[in-house]
């Protein structure tokens, strides 16, 4: 009889094979927010006649007929003497911030069919429709202004910097907002309710048709706690060299987008399955 050892066939994997076994794959999560992207581009813009064609078109009629109207009522705009330029810079700021507060308050319920794949979370259905919202925004914006500055012939002397924290404020304050939204609203019918009379007026209290410094003292005291107000004016300063929006405050509007996103996703995370069965 042979004395060598008999092989173990039930020897565990080499360590290196083990783990690459259990790991998941590399950049999943980035692959399944790109498919829910392309997914949603094709069902929110790929269904209507014009598709994307409407994305531009919607701001920029409202955009003109809220030139149109106040050129009637005022000789001139609050800053500057063009009233299509002042209402686009106040009307693109806060659309930004409405598009995606809208798409991540809608974006579990819409996604809540993929939701049932393993590979699909509420954060990746969350990501995915609000990264699709900026994207769009932005190329409308981009589109918007470009033309007015070229086409008018207006004289700005354009600085990014405050274009760009204005920006990036919306974003954040869009995405915080919407996930309170979405759990609030999931959890509660009256806050529902309540939420959507609350935001009716929101586009006039956001500085979108005036400038903080017109107001009286008192609707400036008020107002002041609207961190859109702070979006929109800074936003302005980009366009207006001469315009001095003293009274943003970048470090409130940064806490309070801070704040409500961590909320957002401390409490979505342990009921997310609630707002899906509400």
């Amino acid at each position: 009889m042979s004395d060598r050892p008999v092989p173990d066939t039930a020897a565990p994997l080499p360590a290196p094979l083990a783990v690459a076994s259990l790991r998941p794959p590399r950049f999943g999560a980035a692959r399944t927010i790109s498919a829910l992207v392309i997914r949603e581009m094709g069902t929110t813009y790929g269904r209507s006649p014009g598709g994307y064609v409407w994305a531009v078109l919607e701001p920029l009629g409202i955009i003109l007929i809220l030139s149109a109207a106040f050129s009637f009522l005022v000789r001139t705009p609050s800053l500057g003497t063009s009233f299509i330029l002042f209402y686009a810079t106040g009307w693109l700021s806060f659309g930004l911030y409405a598009e995606i507060e809208v798409k991540t308050r809608r974006s579990l319920r819409s996604a809540a069919a993929l939701l049932a794949y393993p590979r699909v979370t509420w954060l990746d259905a969350v990501l995915a429709r609000g990264l699709l919202a900026t994207l769009t925004e932005l190329t409308t914006m981009v589109i918007i202004l470009g033309t007015i500055l070229t086409v008018l012939d207006v004289q700005v002397r354009l600085d990014m910097v405050p274009v760009l924290q204005a920006l990036v404020l919306a974003g954040l304050l869009g995405l915080g907002v919407g996930l309170m939204d979405s759990l609030l609203s999931g959890l509660s019918q009256l806050w529902a309710i309540l939420w959507g009379i609350l935001t009716r007026p929101l586009m006039i209290a956001s500085g979108v048709l005036f400038l903080y410094e017109d107001l009286p003292r008192l609707a400036r005291d008020i107002l002041w706690w609207n961190p859109l107000i702070h979006v929109t004016g800074l936003f302005r300063t980009g366009f207006y060299g001469t315009y001095d929006a003293a009274y943003v405050s970048l470090p409130y509007c940064f806490g309070v987008a801070l704040v409500l996103i961590v909320l957002g996703l401390i409490f979505m995370r342990s009921y997310y399955q609630m707002v899906l069965e509400a």
